[in-house]
């Protein structure tokens, strides 16, 4: 049952990508966000089995996806223009890197 749900995720964040991205101009910025939110999705997906403990796998899952808010907040940083989404973006990056040292110190204590 898992699966299918990921599974379904996936079809509607892929399906939903692939009609804002026909919309959208390729700048720069519109390609690091793309390549953000496919390295985000490839890696939760990717060779992920999930175990059955809920607490695992919501870690090996959101461990990916605190990465690819990291990333998509970096692309922000780097060509955003409005200081407001500047500042959220910086903080995004803090809170979530400090959430994936939380998560990994979790997962070294709690082997898969």
């Amino acid at each position: 049952m898992k699966s299918v749900i990921i599974a379904a995720f996936t079809v509607a964040v892929g399906t939903a990508a692939a009609v804002a991205q026909s919309a959208m101009p390729m700048t720069p910025a519109a390609k690091a966000n793309e390549a953000a939110m496919s390295k985000m999705m490839d890696s939760m997906k990717g060779d992920k089995k999930m175990t059955g403990d809920a607490d695992k796998d919501f870690v090996m899952m959101m461990l990916p996806h605190h990465q690819g808010a990291i990333d998509m907040a970096k692309v922000e940083l780097q060509f955003g223009k409005d200081p407001a989404m500047k500042k959220m973006a910086g903080e995004i990056v803090a809170a979530q890197q400090k959430e994936i040292e939380s998560m990994k110190a979790w997962q070294a204590k709690n082997p898969m």
